[in-house]
Formats: structure tokens, C-alpha cells, sequence
């Protein structure tokens, strides 16, 4: 980042939300745009999004706005995002197959290119071909680094394959706990936490 300013994780969390509304509003023609029509795009506070650009240097100047073309670019530098990241997908049961099923990722990254199961005999219409876990080695793409992990059973033991096999960040949908080495990135989604936490958010709002 520019300045050698430390970005808080609050604006780095945003900073995709920004490369997606970019993203869409160029596919509009849409060439410059204030900070405030921003803000009613993404419903973040134009003041935030003044800040949350700050740390990357001036981007727009005063009365004209930010350019959306040089905004994506050092969006997409900074965050080391490509629109044509290359992701495999392991483990396709009914979750599994609901993402394969889904694949566009509106704008922000790239696409699903292949999946590993270890029946993969048993999985029929996917978008993509699904190969046995044995084979990732020789199928797993050139210049691969994403993961989605959507295994139920052996999960340590998947992502240490992954590792083995170029894979430096995970998402994963697994329900057992398993760690990553110093150099490996993890995002878990948890569903039944992000409800837990909700009960309680929601019973502590006083009427």
C-alpha cells in the first residue's frame, strides 16, 4: 500500500465489495464517478469510502471524481485479484454440487474450472468435469491457488494434499476443525455460528 499506511481490516474487507461495484458500473459504460453515487451503489457512507481509498494513494481529484478503470486496476493490483483466478472445488455432494451450480462470481473473481470427489462416477451434471481426488495432481490447473472445500469426512488430511499441490488459499465449508501452515490462507464459513450469533444479536435488541 502506498504511504506505508496500515490498513485497518475493516477497510480491507471492503475493498472487494468496491472491485465488484467498479466491476458492474464499467460494464454500464459508466467511465468516472463521485464518491457519493458511489455510496448510494454500495450503501457504505461516502466518507468511509474517501478513507478506504486514502490508504491507496489520491485517487480522484476534487469536483471530478474517480476514474473507474484506474480504480479497478489498483483494486485488482492491490488485492492480487484476476478476473480469470482459476478455482477448484473438492468435495461434491449437495453443497458442493449447489456451488458448481451457481459459479459466476458477478464480477469479482474467477470461476469454478474443474472439481475432485472421490466418486466422482456418481456426480452427473455439473458445469464443470469432476475428477477423482487421485488425479489432482495431473488436473488441478496451471498457476491453480484457490480451493473450495466442501468434504465432510478426512479434512486435515484433503487440505495437506492441497498444500502438496500448490493450493495457498482455502475456503472451506467443513464442519471439523483442521490447520493450515504459516503461508496458507483459511476462510471458514461457518453457518451454524453466523446463526448462533444472530439468536443473540437479535434477542439483545431491546423494543
Amino acid at each position: 500500500m502506498e504511504n506505508n499506511k496500515i490498513v485497518p481490516k475493516a477497510t480491507l474487507q471492503r475493498y472487494p465489495i468496491y472491485l465488484k461495484a467498479l466491476r458492474k458500473l464499467k460494464d454500464q459504460g459508466v467511465e468516472r464517478i463521485m464518491s457519493r453515487e458511489l455510496a448510494d451503489f454500495v450503501m457504505i457512507k461516502s466518507t468511509t469510502i474517501r478513507r478506504d481509498f486514502s490508504f491507496l494513494g489520491n485517487l480522484g481529484k476534487q469536483g471530478f471524481g474517480y476514474n473507474v478503470d484506474e480504480l479497478i486496476h489498483i483494486f485488482s493490483e492491490q488485492l492480487g485479484v484476476n478476473f480469470d483466478e482459476k478455482i477448484i472445488l473438492v468435495g461434491c455432494g449437495n453443497l458442493g454440487k449447489a456451488l458448481l451450480n451457481y459459479n459466476h462470481w458477478d464480477h469479482i473473481v474467477g470461476e469454478i474450472v474443474c472439481a475432485f470427489d472421490i466418486n466422482p462416477d456418481a456426480i452427473h451434471d455439473t458445469s464443470v468435469p469432476v475428477y477423482h481426488m487421485n488425479e489432482l495432481p495431473e488436473k488441478i490447473p496451471e498457476g491453480c491457488r484457490i480451493a473450495i472445500l466442501c468434504v465432510s469426512s478426512n479434512e486435515q488430511e484433503t487440505v495437506n494434499y492441497l498444500i502438496e499441490n500448490g493450493i495457498r488459499g482455502i475456503v472451506s465449508f467443513a464442519s471439523e476443525h483442521f490447520t493450515v501452515p504459516s503461508g496458507v490462507y483459511l476462510k471458514s464459513i461457518d453457518i451454524i455460528s453466523s446463526i448462533q450469533e444472530l439468536v443473540f444479536e437479535t434477542n439483545t435488541i431491546k423494543d
